[in-house]
C-alpha cells in the first residue's frame, strides 16, 4: 500500500513538472543594430546602446533566463572570428562583447559582424532554447599615437642665389604611421638649430629671413624636426642644406648700345658676343624679337637715291609711265593747290586732309591711259604730320572709306571704272570692265601695312581678271573677291580724281533732265583720303615683272640671318618682308645663344643713308614654373650708319679760256664748248663680294655707284638771248642713252643715270652758236655734274669764251659805239669803270651832243692808236723773224702777250695821250705779234682789256 501511494505522488510529480515546461513560449530580444569602440590598447568594446537581452518568459527559471550570446559573420564575411559575447548576467540578460585578440586600427580600423541571444530552455541541459534576431554590431578601434613622426627624407639641399628674399627655398616633409587624422598629420616643424637666418612655417617651408652673402656664409647648413598633433617628436631629425650662389642677374649679357655700319661693308653682326643668361632657370622655349626702325630713313627704309626715272632705267623698267601728281607747273596746274611737306630723297610729297585736298587731272591725261591693262604705282603714308583728322564719319563713328584714286576712261566704245581705297587695314580695289554692262568686281586685301603710319609703296598690276598687288615688292594675294552688284554703276564720263572720289550724278541735285554739267563746281566729291602721297604714276600696256619691282622698291638695307644651315635643331627663324622686324624662338639656349650671335644688319647701297637707326630687342620666356619664371626688359640701342666717303667727281681737261673766231661761232654748227672735257671719280670701282650674295640688290648699287645722274651748263651773267646765240647739243645722242634734257635761256639740264663715258661724250658735243652780227667780247659759262641725285656734286668748272674780231670790224666808229653800248648795260656792268660816271644809253633815246662829241674824239684816237700800233707791230715782227727762224704757226687762239689797249673814253684828251705813250713803251718790253692762220700779213688780230666788276681784268 505504501508502496503504491509513493508511485503515486512521483507520477503527480512529474506531471507537474511537466506542466511547468511548457512555459518557455517567448524568444528573447534584443537591439536591431549596436555602435561600439574598442581602443587599440583594450579588448572591450563599449557598445552603444549596451548590449541587453530581454525575455518574456521571465521570471521563469530557465525559460525567462539567457544563458549566452553567439557572434556571426558580417555582411563581409569576416569579423567574428577576433571577437566574441559574454553574458554577464542570466537573469537581467547584461551582454558585454570583446576583442579576444589585440585590434590594430593601423591594418584594419572598422569591423562588423552579428550578434545572437538565446535562452536557457526548458531546463538546465538548455532543452527548447528560443534564439532572438540577430543584431548588427559596427566596432570602431581608436587609434592609439603609437607612433612618431618620420621625415621623408633625411637630409635636404637646395641653392639660392645671394641678395634676395625667397619665399619658399626647400620644403621638407615628414609623415606619421597612426590610423587618426588626430595623430598622423603633423602639426608643426621646428628649425631645432639656434642662429640660422631662416624659418620654416607648418606645412615644412624653409625661407630666409635676411638677404643671404655668399662673402660671408657661402654654406648653411641645420636640423628641423616635426611634431605630430599628439606632441610626439619625430624619431630622428632632418639635416637642409642651403647654398648660397653668388649674385647671377638674368637676362641678356654682352649687350653693345651703339652698333656702327660703315657704308659698303656688306653684312655685319649686330650681337656678335651677346648671350643668355637664365641664372639655373629652367626654361622651354625663348623667342626674341629683333625691331630695326628705318622710317625716317627716306621712305621707310635705305633705298637708291636716284630720282624715280632714273632708277626706273637701271632697273629695266618699261617706260611710258604718266605722273599722276606732277610737281606744280604751267603745264601741269592740277597739283598747284595740294600742300606740299620736304622729303629726305628730294621726292614731291602732297598732303591731303580727307575734305577739301583733291587733285582733279585733266581729260588730256587721262585720254592716254585707256585700256584695261596698267600698272598703278605710288608711295602711300597714311595719316601723317600736320594734317587735320577727317571730319566725315559714317553712322556709328566709323569712318568712311578713303578714296586715293578714283577714274573712268574711254575705251575703244565703251567706258571702264576703277577706284582704289583704304579702310581701316583694308585696301580694296572696285573695278568696272565695262560701266554700262558688267558687274563690278571687288579685291581686298588685308595689309598692316596701310595702317602703320609708315611709308610704304604699292604697285597695282592689272590684268583683268587678274590683280597683282605688290607691297614693299612683295607680293600679295587678295583676301576676298566678290560681286558687288548694287552699287551704282558710274556715268560714261572720262575724269579721273586723286585723294577723293565723285558722288554719282542721281545723288547729285546740280543734275537736271539726265544732263552731266561740264564744270568742276557741280561735282561733289566724298571718300576724302587723308595722308600722304608721292610719286603716283599710270603706265598703260603691259605689266611689269616681279624683278623689276622688287629692284625698284625693295629696300636696300634691314636684318638678315647669316648662314641657316648653322641654325640648331627646334631653331625657327621669320623676317618681316621689310627686313625690319627677325624673330627668332627655340628651346634650348645654347642653341638660341648661337642663333642670336648670326643676326646681321646688310645695306647693299656703296653710299648709304648716314644716320641713326633705333634698334630694339625684346625677349619672353616660358618656363616649367610660371610662377618663378624670368621677365627679361626690353633692350633698347641704336645702329650708326657712318658718312659714307664722298665720291671726288672732277672736270678737267678745259679752259680757262676758249677763243675763237667770231665767224666760227657763227658757223651753222657752232664751236664746242668743252672738246677736250675729262671726268674722273676718285673712288675704286671695287665690288663688294660679301655684298653680293646679299638679297635685296647690292649688285645693282654697287654697278651704279659711280654713275652720273644730271649734269648742267650755265651762262654766267645774262641769260642767252635767243634771238642772238643758243647752246646746240647731239640730240641723237642724247635720246640714244635715254637721258633727258632741259634748254632754257637760264641753263641746259642733262638729267638722268649713267656712266660717266657717256655723260662725256654728251657734254663734249655742246656747242655755242651765235647770230651773224652778234659777236660779242666775251661770255662766260659754269659747267657742274652731280650723281645721287644731287648728293655729291663735282667741282664747277668756268670757262670763259673769247670772241676775237678782225681789224676791219674795228673801223667802224658804230659798230665800236654798239659794242661799247652792250657792254655798259646797268643791269651787268653798272661801276665797271670805278670813279667815272657814265651816260646810261637806256635812259634816253637820244644821246646829248657833249657826250657825242666826246665819244667821236676817242674814236678817232683809237684809230690813230691802231694804225700806230700796226706799224710797230710789223716793223718788231720784222726785227724778230730772223733770230726765231720763220713766222710762228698761226692759230685761231691768241696768245696772253698780244698787243693790248686800254680805252678810258671819260678822261681828258691830255690824259690820254700820257697813258697811250706808257702802253707803248711797255709794249717795247714783252708784247708779241699773233698773227691770223688766214693773212699773216695785214688781217691782224687783237684783244681789248677791260676792267671788270671784281676789279680783276678780264680778256675779251
Amino acid at each position: 500500500m505504501d508502496r503504491m501511494n509513493f508511485l503515486s505522488f512521483f507520477l503527480i510529480c512529474l506531471t507537474s513538472v511537466a506542466n511547468g515546461n511548457k512555459a518557455n513560449k517567448h524568444k528573447p530580444w534584443i537591439e536591431t543594430e549596436y555602435q561600439g569602440i574598442v581602443m587599440e590598447n583594450d579588448n572591450t568594446v563599449l557598445l552603444n546602446p549596451p548590449l541587453f537581452a530581454l525575455d518574456k518568459d521571465a521570471p521563469l527559471h530557465y525559460a525567462g533566463e539567457i544563458c549566452g550570446f553567439r557572434v556571426h559573420n558580417g555582411p563581409s564575411g569576416s569579423g567574428s572570428v577576433q571577437f566574441e559575447a559574454v553574458v554577464l548576467d542570466r537573469s537581467t540578460g547584461e551582454g558585454l562583447v570583446r576583442s579576444k585578440e589585440p585590434l590594430d586600427c593601423e591594418s584594419q580600423r572598422e569591423h562588423s559582424f552579428t550578434i545572437q541571444a538565446y535562452d536557457c530552455g526548458e531546463g538546465p541541459d538548455g532543452v527548447n532554447s528560443k534564439k532572438s534576431h540577430k543584431a548588427t554590431v559596427h566596432v570602431r578601434v581608436n587609434d592609439v599615437n603609437e607612433f612618431s613622426p618620420v621625415f621623408v627624407e633625411r637630409r635636404y639641399e637646395a641653392s639660392v642665389p645671394e641678395g634676395r628674399l625667397f619665399e619658399k627655398i626647400v620644403r621638407v616633409e615628414a609623415l606619421d604611421a597612426d590610423c587618426s587624422p588626430q595623430y598622423s598629420q603633423i602639426c608643426f616643424y621646428d628649425i631645432i638649430t639656434p642662429n640660422v637666418p631662416f624659418a620654416i612655417d607648418n606645412d615644412g617651408n624653409i625661407k630666409n629671413t635676411e638677404p643671404l652673402d655668399s662673402k660671408r656664409q657661402r654654406v648653411f647648413t641645420f636640423w628641423v624636426t616635426a611634431f605630430d598633433c599628439g606632441k610626439n617628436r619625430a624619431q630622428a631629425d632632418a639635416q637642409v642644406v642651403v647654398t648660397v650662389k653668388p649674385s647671377c642677374k638674368p637676362g641678356w649679357i654682352g649687350w653693345t648700345k651703339r652698333v656702327e655700319y660703315t657704308p659698303g661693308s656688306g653684312s655685319i653682326p649686330l650681337f656678335p658676343s651677346l648671350h643668355l643668361e637664365t641664372c639655373e632657370e629652367t626654361v622651354w622655349n625663348i623667342q626674341a624679337t629683333v625691331d630695326l626702325q628705318t622710317g625716317h630713313i627716306g621712305k621707310g627704309c635705305d633705298r637708291d637715291s636716284y630720282s624715280d626715272r632714273s632708277v626706273r632705267r637701271l632697273c629695266g623698267a618699261v617706260r611710258g609711265e604718266v605722273d599722276l601728281l606732277p610737281p606744280p607747273s604751267p603745264a601741269a596746274n592740277w597739283t598747284s593747290a595740294l600742300p606740299t611737306l620736304p622729303s629726305s630723297d628730294s621726292s614731291l610729297v602732297f598732303s591731303f586732309n580727307g575734305s577739301n585736298h583733291v587733285a582733279v587731272v585733266p581729260d588730256s591725261v587721262v585720254s592716254a591711259l585707256s585700256g584695261d591693262h596698267f600698272t598703278l604705282q605710288l608711295w602711300i603714308r597714311r595719316g601723317g604730320a600736320n594734317i587735320q583728322p577727317a571730319t566725315t564719319q559714317t553712322r556709328g563713328g566709323r569712318k568712311d572709306e578713303e578714296t586715293i584714286v578714283c577714274s573712268t576712261v574711254k575705251n575703244d566704245d565703251s567706258f571702264s571704272h576703277y577706284s582704289l581705297s583704304v579702310h581701316g587695314c583694308r585696301l580694296s580695289l572696285f573695278y568696272w570692265p565695262d560701266v554700262s554692262a558688267a558687274r563690278p568686281v571687288k579685291f581686298l586685301w588685308k595689309l598692316e601695312q596701310v595702317c602703320d603710319s609708315e611709308w610704304h609703296h604699292l604697285s597695282l598690276s592689272i590684268q583683268f581678271p587678274s590683280v597683282t598687288l605688290y607691297v614693299d615688292g612683295v607680293t600679295f594675294d587678295p583676301a576676298l573677291i566678290h560681286d558687288n552688284g548694287a552699287i551704282p554703276n558710274p556715268a560714261p564720263r572720262q575724269r579721273m580724281s586723286i585723294g577723293a572720289c565723285w558722288e554719282p550724278e542721281e545723288k547729285q541735285k546740280e543734275i537736271l533732265n539726265n544732263t552731266i554739267p561740264e564744270g568742276r563746281d557741280s561735282v561733289k566729291y566724298v571718300g576724302g583720303y587723308h595722308g600722304l602721297l608721292s610719286g603716283v604714276t599710270v603706265r598703260p600696256g603691259s605689266v611689269e615683272p616681279h624683278s623689276v619691282v622688287e629692284c625698284l622698291y625693295a629696300c636696300r638695307e634691314g636684318l638678315d640671318f647669316g648662314d641657316l644651315e648653322t641654325l640648331g635643331s627646334g631653331m625657327k627663324v621669320h623676317v618681316n618682308p621689310s627686313q625690319s622686324v627677325l624673330v627668332l624662338e627655340g628651346d634650348d639656349i645654347e642653341s638660341f645663344n648661337r642663333a642670336v650671335q648670326q643676326v646681321t644688319y646688310r645695306n647693299s647701297l656703296r653710299f648709304a643713308t648716314p644716320g641713326v637707326r633705333p634698334l630694339k630687342l625684346t625677349t619672353s620666356l616660358r618656363c616649367f614654373n610660371e610662377e618663378s619664371c624670368l621677365s627679361l626688359k626690353q633692350l633698347e640701342g641704336y645702329l650708326v650708319v657712318l658718312q659714307p666717303d664722298a665720291p671726288q667727281i672732277s672736270l678737267s681737261g678745259v679752259g680757262p679760256h676758249l677763243a675763237r673766231p667770231a665767224p666760227e661761232f657763227e658757223a651753222p654748227r657752232g664751236v664746242p664748248l668743252f672738246p677736250e672735257l675729262r671726268i674722273v671719280c676718285s673712288l675704286s670701282h671695287a665690288v663688294n663680294t660679301a655684298a653680293q650674295g646679299m638679297e635685296g640688290g647690292a649688285l645693282m648699287s654697287d654697278a651704279v655707284a659711280h654713275t652720273l645722274d644730271g649734269c648742267e651748263v650755265q651762262p654766267l651773267g645774262e641769260e642767252l638771248n635767243p634771238e642772238r646765240e643758243e647752246l646746240l647739243v647731239d640730240m641723237d645722242v642724247v635720246r640714244e642713252r635715254g637721258l633727258e634734257i632741259i634748254n632754257t635761256t637760264a641753263y641746259i639740264a642733262i638729267t638722268g643715270a649713267e656712266s660717266i663715258s657717256v655723260y662725256e661724250d654728251v657734254l663734249r658735243s655742246v656747242r655755242y652758236r651765235l647770230a651773224k652780227g652778234s659777236a660779242r667780247f666775251e661770255r662766260r659759262f659754269r659747267l657742274s655734274c652731280s650723281e645721287m641725285n644731287g648728293r655729291y656734286t663735282s667741282n664747277e668748272l668756268t670757262l670763259e669764251v673769247n670772241f676775237l674780231h678782225s681789224l676791219d670790224s674795228l673801223y667802224h666808229p658804230s659798230h665800236l659805239l654798239a659794242s661799247q653800248q652792250q657792254f655798259l648795260h646797268p643791269s651787268h656792268h653798272a661801276g665797271e669803270l670805278s670813279g667815272h660816271t657814265l651816260p646810261n644809253p637806256h635812259r634816253n633815246s637820244v644821246v646829248p651832243g657833249a657826250a657825242t662829241v666826246i665819244i667821236m674824239v676817242c674814236v678817232g684816237f683809237l684809230v690813230v692808236m691802231v694804225i700806230l700800233g700796226v706799224f710797230r707791230i710789223r716793223s718788231i715782227h720784222r726785227r724778230g723773224e730772223g733770230t726765231r727762224g720763220g713766222a710762228k704757226e698761226g692759230s685761231g687762239q691768241w696768245d696772253d702777250s698780244a698787243l693790248t689797249i686800254i680805252v678810258n673814253p671819260m678822261e681828258s684828251f691830255e690824259t690820254r695821250m700820257g697813258i697811250s705813250a706808257d702802253t707803248e713803251g711797255e709794249g717795247e718790253e714783252d708784247e708779241e705779234v699773233a698773227e691770223s692762220p688766214e693773212d699773216a700779213s695785214d688781217d691782224q688780230r687783237i684783244i681789248i682789256k677791260k676792267e671788270g666788276r671784281d676789279g680783276n681784268a678780264r680778256r675779251y
